[in-house]
């Protein structure tokens, strides 16, 4: 696989990650979400466009998002949102690791 291939990936879990946080937003009010999503979205991004290299600090980023859904789904044990994300973030961090 491509560089290119692992770039996509990224870019779609980073559309996902706002898109949950802004439906966390508007369904619950909850600013932490929007806020969350959006701090870990621009990194991400920045690894995606180059400008933060080398591109395995991608890889640690959603690798702390998964602690992170992974913490929420255990505490609140409902599968949407935290339990979703935390099955996407660990989707995307195998194939993040596995597409080198």
């Amino acid at each position: 696989m491509t560089p290119n291939t692992s770039v996509i990936i990224l870019w779609v879990y980073i559309v996902l990650l706002l898109a949950g946080g802004l439906m966390g937003f508007i369904k619950a009010k909850s600013k932490i979400s929007l806020i969350t999503s959006a701090l870990f979205a621009v990194p991400l991004a920045l690894c995606a466009t180059a400008v933060i290299r080398p591109f395995y600090i991608a890889d640690i980023l959603v690798g702390l998002l998964l602690v992170v859904f992974g913490m929420r789904f255990a505490k609140g044990g409902k599968f949407m949102p935290s339990g979703l994300m935390l099955g996407l973030s660990a989707v995307v961090l195998a194939a993040l690791l596995l597409l080198r």
